[in-house]
């Protein structure tokens, strides 16, 4: 489906990004991945600007032009009781800053038909307690998702994932953790990776500056103490 495309991961040397990057190859595109993590990609903390153009200079100088950019890093969770300025600001650089400076850098090297698909989180809807610099970081990605469809429209289709409790270890959980899902289970880096080649495919070239929630139903739920089961512990 892919053969001669270019597809860049950031954080595909593990779990979600990882089932992407694997996807790619499988569709047959070439793949560029960076991520902290040692291994036979590009490595390098994404929160350093250098490093992001020095990874975009060797994409470009490789392959000449891109089709699919996948920003998938996981920036920091932290909480307002022990989150520091600095790690609240490192967040944002790696959920969003570093997003925005990769679509940039790569703007003008996109093929036609290019996709750029960021990954959010049901997170940027919702929140638990203590996770203000995750849950801000994935706000981010997911509003500006329609800022750069907007300002690169007719050139690059930019779309955003916001998955909920994806297990990345693929274990199968039974019981309450599965139900308290509508769709019945826990999802799978799959259903990320399914969507994401669905979104960089011809098929969905009217979809872009899209948000799309994959959490099984978990988001559209209500619940109130009492109600059809569910009680609250304090």
């Amino acid at each position: 489906m892919f053969n001669g495309k270019t597809a860049v991961v950031t954080g595909g040397a593990n779990g979600i990004g990882r089932c992407i990057a694997e996807e790619f190859r499988r569709n047959g595109a070439e793949v560029c991945v960076i991520d902290k993590v040692q291994g036979e990609h590009f490595v390098g903390d994404i929160a350093d600007k250098a490093v992001l153009e020095s990874f975009a200079e060797k994409v470009i100088a490789e392959r000449g032009r891109i089709d699919f950019l996948i920003n998938n890093a996981l920036p920091l969770m932290k909480g307002i009781d022990e989150c520091t300025y600095e790690e609240f600001q490192y967040a944002l650089a790696v959920g969003v800053t570093a997003p925005f400076y990769l679509a940039k850098l790569f703007a003008g090297h996109f093929s036609e038909g290019g996709s750029i698909i960021n990954i959010s989180s049901s997170r940027d809807r919702m929140s638990q307690p203590r996770t203000e610099s995750y849950t801000a970081a994935k706000g981010g990605i997911a509003a500006l998702t329609h800022a750069l469809a907007v300002s690169l429209a007719g050139r690059v289709r930019v779309n955003s994932i916001s998955p909920g409790w994806i297990d990345t270890a693929c274990k199968v959980y039974e019981g309450a953790d599965a139900v308290q899902q509508p769709a019945g289970r826990v999802g799978h880096p799959m259903d990320i990776a399914n969507m994401v080649m669905f979104l960089c495919s011809d098929k969905a070239g009217f979809i872009t500056g899209e948000n799309i929630c994959i959490d099984g139903g978990m988001t559209r739920q209500m619940i109130y103490h009492g109600d059809n089961g569910w009680k609250l512990e304090i």
